[in-house]
């Protein structure tokens, strides 16, 4: 469960996969669906989603450390890295402008990492435990604060959010230049076949990628643009 060599052969859309996605899914609709049952047990949840990403991010440095994998690029540099820490942050101390990056880099990015996983091993390593726990965990935490803290985004924070990631990665791009590592994917793609396979080389991949992330902005904030027009005519049907 363990080893570094073992159960390995990681099977995209295998039946363990759908199964996987299948629980996360589930899981949103069931905190959406009956919020205002569960909202009796608000604390449960809130501390859970908590003690969950810390612990996926801790015990994979932990992992790493005993089996003698840890180098400078696993430093906690990566989007899921950057989520886990604004959303352990907000469960601390409230900031909307913090939600506001959260929402747009926490809530589809993990979700479609897990549906192209950057992964090599097989249920129920801990890596697959791990990574799939954790890039549930972040959405879920997304969805948390919208349902239950009444975390809302304005139309503004899709540009604001769009150059603020813009703004963080320029940094990050030159620490890949210096240190030789690929945080932010901004080096190159992914080592396995994910959707940043399909995003070119060179400076077409730049490209790609940032017209992929402006994309992925607008379709993010669309979901809290009908929620927030929704609430809105409730307010004044009363």
């Amino acid at each position: 469960m363990f080893s570094v060599t073992g159960m390995q052969g990681f099977e995209m859309f295998s039946l363990m996969h759908l199964v996987t996605l299948f629980l996360f899914f589930f899981t949103a609709w069931w905190l959406v669906y009956y919020r205002q049952a569960l909202r009796a047990y608000q604390k449960i949840i809130k501390w859970t989603l908590f003690f969950t990403l810390l612990a996926c991010e801790v015990t994979y440095h932990v992992w790493l450390v005993l089996t003698n994998q840890w180098d400078v690029s696993n430093l906690p540099l990566q989007l899921c890295s950057m989520s886990t820490f604004i959303a352990l942050f907000l469960f601390l101390k409230s900031n909307q402008k913090a939600f506001w990056l959260l929402y747009f880099i926490g809530a589809i990015p993990p979700i479609l990492s897990m549906v192209t996983p950057d992964m090599v091993y097989q249920f129920p390593h801990y890596r697959y435990i791990k990574y799939f726990l954790h890039h549930s965990a972040i959405p879920l935490a997304v969805l948390y604060f919208i349902m239950f803290e009444g975390y809302r985004v304005p139309k503004n924070a899709v540009l604001a959010g769009f150059l603020t990631l813009n703004v963080i990665a320029v940094p990050v791009f030159f620490l890949n230049l210096l240190l030789g590592t690929n945080f932010f994917y901004l080096a190159s793609p992914t080592e396995t076949k994910t959707l940043l396979s399909f995003f070119g080389n060179g400076v077409w991949y730049y490209v790609t990628l940032e017209a992929a992330a402006l994309v992925v902005f607008f379709i993010t904030y669309l979901p809290m643009h009908y929620l927030q027009r929704a609430e809105q005519k409730r307010v004044r049907g009363k």
